[in-house]
């Protein structure tokens, strides 16, 4: 028996395969967009992709599921709450599946969603792992407000933090304390708030160290749980929906997208994400364009600054970029909404101003100054007393907010939000400077107040 664990640093997630050696067969849990890396896997194992367990229907990415069970013939796992809408076989509380000398169990552990559930793993008669997927992280619990309007079954987030305290005490940490715990999410996902670096543990350590698993009443377990989440970014409702329906072929998805003529964006106006580093950007970029970095949280922000109604045009510096761009707007099922995509190479019509940091560090009121982290992160620990606090997320709905009467400079942590940010005013506001404090902010973390 062979467990292989699939890492996508960019969303924090993980996916599973299980081989059975003894019949080589293999079984996924919560496989990414891109199916590949599970076919090599079996290849190079000499094994069949046998079944896929969904845990539940994700909001943070676009499974494979349906692809893999079109392309393999392999049978879809979920729990009949789901009221999935592709082939599948229900995995309700005590269904079961065989593979050689390994036997998959499913609990129905509701708590992040309503149809949530955990799999067990049992080898020759011992449980040896639970794959928690969105239950139970390291060091955390999956977040109970994701449900409210999205998903066959909604919820409201304490009846849900209800359920994830029984879901915790009543099934999980009953499990033998030396059983594995492989979560569907790792440190960065926003399914969670205080998640580990770690990327397995134990029930025996997360009984221990995990704040949401120590002795408390339910009523303060809610309380505590529902408390200070993250933002829920735009597309997650999105992903939910293409989940519990299957997401199209990743590959003829892709070839889909509209490749555009170097420099060749469209004349009517239309939403631009320009992913170029913010010093190019600043130097030349369409108007009104928004500049979302390409990095390693670029799909997430791409997912919490565009919403999925609307149709954008994305703008790279190189084809190899634009190419890892399209792959990562497709984690989110973005794929679909893309307009076109371009390289723009020298500069464009519109350039952004350089701020004077002297000048800001001695006269800050002739600035009207903006915020743009999260709310969690402002909370008690404001850099500028005077600043307008308006969290990214929610800018570009927001952004009349901002006073036009005085130059505006924005700031978030470390700089990356900032260029986002900066350039969504920038559009919003055309008549007004708008300027970039960027990394220069940790300049002023312990100065200016």
């Amino acid at each position: 028996m062979k467990i292989q664990q699939f890492e996508d640093k960019g969303l924090a997630q993980f996916g599973y395969a299980v081989l059975s050696e003894a019949t080589g067969e293999v079984v996924l849990i919560d496989p990414a967009r891109d199916p590949q890396p599970y076919y090599d896997f079996a290849k190079a194992n000499n094994a069949t992709i046998i079944g896929v367990i969904e845990t539940h229907p994700h909001a943070d990415f676009v499974s494979s599921h349906l692809e893999i069970h079109q392309k393999t013939g392999a049978t879809i796992y979920a729990h009949s709450l789901v009221g999935a809408d592709y082939p599948h076989k229900t995995f309700d509380e005590g269904d079961e599946l065989r593979l050689g000398d390994v036997k998959l169990k499913s609990l129905h552990t509701p708590g992040h969603s309503p149809d949530s559930i955990s799999i067990v793993l049992e080898h020759n008669g011992t449980d040896k792992a639970v794959f928690s997927g969105d239950t139970l992280f390291i060091g955390d619990v999956g977040r109970p407000d994701l449900r409210e309007r999205a998903g066959n079954i909604t919820a409201k987030r304490e009846e849900l933090a209800r359920h994830m305290y029984h879901s915790t005490r009543e099934k999980l940490m009953k499990l033998n304390d030396d059983v594995l715990v492989y979560p569907a999410h790792g440190a960065g996902t926003l399914c969670g708030k205080a998640l580990s670096q770690a990327n397995s543990s134990t029930i025996r350590a997360e009984k221990a160290g995990n704040y949401a698993l120590q002795p408390m009443s339910e009523e303060e377990f809610v309380k505590v749980l529902t408390e200070d989440q993250p933002f829920i970014p735009k597309y997650f409702g999105y992903d939910v929906a293409m989940n519990k329906q299957g997401a199209p072929t990743y590959q003829s998805s892709l070839k889909q997208v509209k490749r555009l003529e170097k420099n060749d964006l469209p004349k009517e106006p239309a939403l631009v994400v320009d992913a170029r580093s913010q010093d190019t950007f600043k130097k030349g970029h369409y108007k009104g364009a928004i500049n979302i970095q390409n990095g390693a949280k670029f799909e997430t922000w791409l997912g919490s600054i565009v919403g999925p109604q609307e149709r954008f045009y994305l703008v790279a510096s190189s084809e190899r970029e634009l190419d890892d761009l399209v792959a990562k707007a497709a984690k989110i099922g973005y794929e679909q909404l893309l307009a076109g995509a371009l390289v723009l190479e020298g500069e464009a019509s519109v350039s952004s101003p350089a701020l004077d940091k002297e000048a800001f560090r001695e006269h800050p009121e002739n600035y009207t100054i903006v915020d743009v982290r999260n709310g969690a992160e402002v909370k008690g620990q404001e850099i500028f007393n005077s600043a307008i606090h308006i969290p990214l997320p929610e800018l570009r709905e927001r952004a009349k907010e901002v006073p036009a009467d005085k130059p505006v400079v924005v700031h978030c942590a470390g700089g990356y939000r900032s260029a986002a940010g900066s350039s969504i005013l920038e559009a919003a506001l055309p008549q007004t400077k708008v300027l970039d404090l960027s990394e220069a902010v940790n300049e002023f973390k312990d100065g200016q107040k």
